[in-house]
């Protein structure tokens, strides 16, 4: 294997980042002009984007994007999941078009026929009958982990180290060098020590885990299925079966987010792996990029949820939004879920996800690049290791910022856009094998001048 050269790193990034500035005066010309946004930015992870400032957009359909400075670009990003169906996916636009304008009404604090049709679609796909609608993936986890709290009479939830649930306070736990759990580097000003709300095992330690169930203080096991913003961490086998039977065993629920591990199918894991959790979590891509999130339970949880009649689920007990499961999100929602999410779309994205990763399998293997490329359906990711990670801490170890840069960099002047908080590349619907192979000729140029 071939080692990385840092001060030839270092030049290749000051190249590229000379080659975003002279490629992209518009995108610079707004940023600066900026001056009302904490940031510069209207989210602050956007600051995230390679080249001192981001792209600033003109327009995107499909895969397809166009900045300001009349530049278009691949985009495997597709909102980090969030436009997994494409760019203004037709079929959705259409829904929420009609509702905007011939049926209107995009938020009334009534019901549409859109929600059940959508309930049951998940019931189809998820395995859970009963579901309720939010804004964020973020929001569902955040009232799924209340009902779990609240069916078990148990405080406290386990995560995995270096999880990934949005901004839910209690997931900010990681274990450090020594294993000992912290709240992880960077938590802007938790309410309170997460180390109160939250235990932390690593991924793929079924050990750990029966320690920290042992407490008998969990509710509830939250995990993605694979663990995805570090990195793609596939679970070993028999993992996730040995999980749900250590749950079972400790009196504690199953919760899983499949906010990004919907890429593995039509139901995500849980259908393709054929799992069975109390509780599923998902947002991002159900609405073709509308605000849209979900979770759902199963007849159980939700029989001891309905049981607690002095639990305020319908004002103010901390459950539920004024927005949530809005006429206009709905409506996104089984438009992308009947027409554009498909089995068939999704087996076209599995197909272009096993290219990109044999593409880049064959690019690292000739220039001798010591990194690895794992796939979840459609959802891809290299890592700066070899081989691939197991658990998040590993994968956590890995990172490297400054290759970070020059690959980002270098693709997007060769226009191609991956997700800027990592190196993930996702497949929608209107991805080609040409887009594909682009990535692949882009990622070769890369490696070619790092590694000759």
């Amino acid at each position: 294997m071939t080692s990385v050269d840092r001060r030839r790193l270092e030049h290749l990034v000051e190249r590229e980042r000379a080659a975003f500035r002279l490629a992209h005066p518009r995108s610079a010309e707004l940023f600066s002009e900026a001056r009302h946004l904490f940031g510069g930015v209207p989210m602050t992870w956007m600051s995230k984007w390679a080249g001192g400032y981001p792209l600033y957009l003109d327009s995107a359909h499909g895969c397809q994007v166009v900045d300001v400075d009349g530049l278009s670009y691949v985009d495997f990003a597709l909102g980090d999941t969030g436009a997994m169906a494409g760019h203004s996916p037709g079929p959705t636009v259409d829904a929420v078009v009609e509702r905007i304008g011939r049926l209107g009404g995009i938020t009334t604090m009534l019901p549409t026929a859109d929600a059940e049709w959508v309930g049951a679609e998940l019931e189809r796909r998820f395995g859970l009958p009963l579901w309720s609608f939010a804004l964020s993936a973020t929001d569902a986890n955040r009232w799924a982990v209340r009902l779990a709290r609240l069916v078990t009479g148990r405080p406290k939830i386990l995560v995995f180290s270096y999880c990934y649930h949005g901004s839910v306070d209690e997931t900010f736990v990681v274990l450090d060098h020594d294993g000992v759990a912290r709240s992880r580097p960077g938590n802007v000003a938790p309410p309170v020590d997460p180390l109160l709300t939250t235990r932390v095992a690593e991924f793929n330690d079924l050990a750990g885990v029966e320690a920290e169930l042992a407490h008998g203080d969990v509710a509830a096991v939250l995990c993605e299925p694979a663990l995805t913003n570090i990195g793609i961490v596939l679970p070993a086998p028999g993992f996730m079966e040995g999980l749900r039977a250590a749950t079972r065993r400790h009196g504690s629920l199953l919760m899983l987010d499949e906010t990004h591990t919907f890429s593995a199918g039509p139901g995500g894991c849980t259908m393709a792996w054929g799992l069975s959790p109390d509780i599923v979590t998902i947002g991002k891509a159900i609405g073709g990029g509308v605000a849209s999130g979900a979770y759902g339970l199963s007849s159980g949880v939700a029989a001891l949820v309905g049981g607690h009649e002095s639990a305020d689920l319908v004002d103010v007990g901390g459950v539920g939004g004024t927005l949530a499961g809005n006429a206009l999100s709905v409506a996104a929602m089984r438009a992308t879920l009947g027409e554009v999410l498909t089995a068939g779309a999704f087996t076209h994205m599995d197909d272009l996800a096993v290219r990109f990763v044999t593409g880049v399998e064959e690019v690292m293997a000739r220039h001798g690049a010591p990194w690895s490329v794992t796939r979840l359906g459609a959802r891809a990711e290299y890592r700066f290791t070899q081989p691939a990670p197991t658990t998040g801490s590993e994968s956590a170890a890995a990172e490297d910022e400054t290759l970070d840069e020059y690959l980002h960099l270098a693709l997007c002047n060769r226009g191609v856009l991956i997700t800027p908080f990592h190196n993930m590349a996702l497949m929608c619907p209107t991805t080609t094998v040409r887009d594909v192979d682009r990535h692949t000729a882009a990622f070769d140029a890369a490696l070619s001048d790092l590694f000759s």
